[in-house]
């Protein structure tokens, strides 16, 4: 991936940052994004300002947006190689209780912020006849919680898992993969905002009981990003969250 262009959204922190760090480190050029212009700046200052990596502010729901980082990835790197689809919004809510706001915000940005930024890069993807997409969904697709009622984020997650599919399928003979990465439950900022405050009680969801760590999200992604035979996938990193559960 050295020298290789990487569009990160959600990049401002959590898994977002921690793998738009494993791509700055491993030498590839990466466009950082998120709607928070502070927080981005901080996350870019946090990684020392690298010379290999730019930001760009901007609301991931809207299509500019995406038309934006293509464009930015261009004038400054020169080629768009891989697009990470992690910018998204999670917190649980009876399904008797969720406004049409609510899921309106959840479609917007998870479903339509995946589904625009990918049709942003996909066309310099077919003039390279080479390119990777990696979106982010949950475990919770496949494996849902009683006790955590999340119907509507679920909803625009599980699109994001079919998406994958059906895109996988459509630019798969110009040799452009497309997967998604499932990550069980991850130590990141996320948690505290759904009223987690100590995720490691929730270890026992994972067979080897204990919750997941965000730079093993960006390792997952780097193995996907670099992999020329793998696409259409949904890759679990959940430490056999599907399986099974440690209690």
């Amino acid at each position: 991936m050295k020298n290789k262009t990487v569009i990160i959204t959600g990049a401002s922190s959590g898994i977002g940052k921690e793998i738009a760090k494993h791509f700055i480190e491993k030498g590839s050029n990466v466009i950082m994004n998120s709607s928070n212009s502070e927080n981005l700046q901080k996350a870019f200052l946090d990684l020392n300002s690298p010379l290999n990596a730019i930001y760009f502010s901007g609301d991931i729901s809207k299509k500019e947006t995406g038309e934006k980082l293509v464009a930015l990835a261009m004038e400054n790197f020169g080629s768009v190689d891989v697009l990470i689809n992690n910018a998204g919004i999670f917190s649980p809510k009876p399904f008797l209780e969720v406004k049409e706001n609510d899921l309106d915000m959840f479609w917007n940005v998870n479903l339509k912020g995946t589904f625009f930024t990918s049709q942003a890069v996909i066309p310099q993807m077919l003039k390279q006849k080479n390119g990777s997409i990696i979106n982010i969904g949950t475990v919770l697709v496949d494996h849902a919680i009683s006790g955590f009622p999340a119907s509507a984020p679920l909803t625009s997650k599980g699109a994001i898992h079919a998406f994958t599919r059906q895109l996988a399928t459509e630019f798969g003979k110009d040799n452009i993969k497309v997967n998604t990465i499932a990550p069980g439950i991850i130590r990141s900022p996320l948690q505290k905002k759904i009223g987690v405050e100590n995720a490691d009680s929730l270890a026992g969801l994972h067979l080897l009981n204990r919750i997941g760590e965000a730079n093993e999200i960006a390792e997952a992604a780097y193995y996907l990003a670099t992999s020329d035979f793998i696409t259409g996938e949904t890759i679990n990193v959940a430490g056999g969250h599907t399986i099974g559960h440690s209690i």
